[in-house]
């Protein structure tokens, strides 16, 4: 069982609140960007163990695809916009009729979907900062798609790695004639976990 560090409900109702505020401007943008209705809302947030963040997708051999994205400033770490690979596969042909089944991505698939979690993690990212007034800036996204495990080893490899728990925002996506969700977790690298807690009025018991 996913082990949900405890949060208190007010915060994680605001940060619901805010995450949906930060959906409806991503779902804006991304409706521009590919020319059809997109809406996107966020039924859960919640904070998550690092042992355990690969539940929610399936397991740690989930083949899943992913946006990937660094964070600097006050909080520096890991953004991942995550999708199971099979939800993932099922909006490109939605968004882009002329997908097929073959992997790797298409370049005109990558670029959806690394438009998608780019506009994802800037709205998000700006929703939090405003929420805890600390800076967060998106670096520029990379796509991929592998075990859950494997993508989440990303952030393991660079300077920065990943801390011990995720800040999980759980995304519902409705395009025309499709449902699909999203999964995106924010890494506090090492020693940024206590800034990020106590600026979410988490304390620093977690």
């Amino acid at each position: 069982m996913t082990h949900r560090l405890y949060m208190e409900e007010r915060i994680a109702d605001a940060l619901r609140e805010l995450g949906n505020i930060g959906a409806g401007h991503a779902a804006a943008a991304f409706s521009e960007f590919v020319g059809e209705p997109v809406t996107m809302r966020v039924p859960l947030v919640e904070l998550v163990a690092f042992d355990d963040v690969t539940e929610a997708l399936g397991g740690p051999e989930a083949p899943v695809a992913v946006t990937y994205v660094r964070v600097s400033g006050d909080v520096a770490g890991h953004l991942f916009v995550i999708q199971p690979l099979d939800g993932a596969r099922r909006l490109l042909s939605s968004l882009a009729p002329a997908s097929g089944e073959e992997w790797p991505l298409s370049a005109m698939e990558e670029s959806v979907l690394e438009e998608l979690g780019n506009i994802m993690a800037a709205h998000y990212l700006s929703s939090l900062a405003d929420f805890t007034r600390l800076t967060m800036r998106p670096s520029v996204p990379s796509v991929a798609v592998d075990m859950a495990q494997a993508i989440l080893a990303m952030g393991m490899l660079e300077e920065n790695p990943l801390g011990d728990f995720a800040l999980v925002i759980h995304t519902a996506i409705n395009v025309p004639e499709e449902q699909g969700r999203a999964h995106v977790y924010l890494f506090p690298s090492p020693g940024m976990e206590r800034v990020l807690l106590r600026s979410l009025g988490v304390g620093d018991g977690v």
